[in-house]
């Protein structure tokens, strides 16, 4: 059986789950192994915060205004890292504007390219995705819902999916 390719895997944590919120951490999954992530200081005018959405990352305000990178640092860091490759999201209707936001705000061309994760992902994975998703989030038992281990995650999933079924 040949090798396949392990996608890069983006996913992004936000200040809630409406139009006024904005990206606070940026997870990725690379390489074997290989994972990027960082938290983002709010620009000044990012005031919205939504408690549940709190509630499920863990990360407060104070957080990131303590440790969280500033928003230009961020998108030449992921620029740098990604260059002109592509990127896949399971969340792409709301992380890919998140991610402009932040391009949008730091005044930076996005390089990279964030598409859906069901592009490369064919029929027959699709049918086993939740369930090995299920399995491999027991194995890792990892209970952290954060943006690089949300990122492996779903790359594991997706590597797992397609050995099942080649």
């Amino acid at each position: 059986m040949k090798n396949h390719p392990r996608p890069f895997i983006i996913d992004v944590e936000a200040s809630g789950f409406g139009p006024f919120s904005y990206p606070i951490e940026v997870g990725l999954a690379l390489g074997q192994d290989e994972r990027y992530c960082t938290l983002i200081a709010p620009a000044e005018d990012w005031v919205h915060w939504d408690e549940n959405a709190q509630n499920v990352h863990n990360i407060t305000r104070d957080t990131l205004l303590q440790n969280g990178k500033p928003i230009k640092a961020v998108a030449e860091e992921l620029n740098e890292i990604l260059g002109t490759t592509t990127v896949y999201s399971d969340g792409w209707v709301v992380d890919k504007p998140w991610i402009n936001t932040l391009f949008n705000m730091a005044r930076i061309q996005r390089r990279f390219f964030v598409s859906p994760l069901e592009l490369i992902l064919s029929e027959e994975q699709m049918q086993i995705w939740h369930e090995t998703k299920k399995h491999i989030l027991l194995e890792t038992s990892s209970e952290r819902h954060r943006a690089s281990t949300d990122a492996f995650i779903i790359q594991q999933t997706y590597m797992k999916t397609w050995t099942m079924i080649n």
